[in-house]
């Protein structure tokens, strides 16, 4: 498989994009909707959160959810933590990667929670410690990379220094994320290279809300720029409860079927993944926000 031409593509519908959705599903439905994208090729699925279920609801069966999926070789299901005690919750149930987050904006992080962007790198110090003595791997979210609801525009400068900040910690892979969706393509490609002259390209991620319908063209200037990591959400689900009127997450079978047609790889069944898709929007009681899944039940 030609590196260069591969894009690895990692779900987050299972956490990010159900952690916002307004139908609370069962642990059960959980368990199956990750054990089926794992069936799809998907080489990493992001299963779920030990954040506070007082904050996230529908995430508060973690342990539940994790430890009842199938665990399939080749595939690794990272979780996210806010701090030591999701972290000791996580590994109570064995889990091998774990993911923590900030955002690039001051304001948003107090939103989201209760602290500066500096107070909450310092939060991660002790978990990034001990992930290092228990080999577990670390991958690192930046927020409002190209946005916030409540600043406005946030400086690249900042977006920087919060990214290369988390990689000099240790975490192996920075996902940028657009978190509401303001992003145009000149923009993330601006963003991008900015990121890059810091932190190697090979150790980052894209992550784009379809707010304005730009996800799509943002992820492609992107890909032209050499970022080969790509965030996206089977059925478009998802958006953020801390930013008002973002919605969902790229849907992950539009992206993998834009990829596929410019003669990428990604190692995923496109089909297995639209029949999933259909199926996590039936388990929610709405339309799929996919266009390929759409379209194809159209035809």
């Amino acid at each position: 498989m030609n590196a260069a031409n591969f894009v690895r593509i990692v779900e987050v519908g299972a956490r990010d994009g159900l952690q916002n959705e307004k139908t609370l599903l069962p642990a059960d439905v959980k368990i199956a909707l990750i054990d089926r994208l794992s069936s799809t090729g998907l080489s990493v699925v992001e299963a779920t959160s030990f954040v506070s279920p007082k904050w996230v609801p529908q995430l508060a069966d973690a342990a539940q959810v994790y430890a009842g999926i199938r665990k399939v070789p080749g595939v690794t299901y990272p979780v996210l933590v806010p701090n030591e005690q999701g972290y000791e919750r996580a590994r109570a149930v064995g889990v091998t990667e774990i993911a923590v987050f900030t955002a690039a904006s001051e304001a948003f992080n107090q939103k989201n929670i209760n602290a500066s962007i500096d107070e909450s790198i310092d939060r991660f110090r002790p978990v990034m410690a001990r992930a290092r003595e228990d080999g577990v791997s670390v991958r690192g979210y930046v927020s409002t990379v190209l946005g916030c609801p409540y600043q406005g525009e946030v400086p690249l400068s900042d977006v920087v220094r919060v990214a290369k900040a988390l990689h000099e910690l240790g975490c192996h892979e920075i996902s940028l994320g657009d978190t509401i969706g303001v992003g145009t393509p000149a923009k993330a490609r601006a963003m991008l290279r900015a990121v890059a002259a810091e932190v190697p390209m090979d150790a980052l991620a894209v992550h784009f809300h379809d707010t304005y319908g730009q996800a799509l063209a943002n992820i492609l200037s992107c890909l032209e720029e050499g970022v080969r990591v790509v965030d996206s959400a089977v059925s478009g689900t998802g958006g953020c409860p801390y930013a008002k009127g973002a919605t969902g997450n790229v849907a992950s079978e539009d992206v993998v079927y834009m990829l596929h047609g410019m003669g990428m790889q990604t190692g995923v069944d496109l089909d297995l993944l639209i029949a999933t898709g259909a199926w996590l929007a039936a388990q929610l009681g709405k339309e799929t926000a996919s266009r390929v899944t759409r379209a194809r039940t159209a035809a």
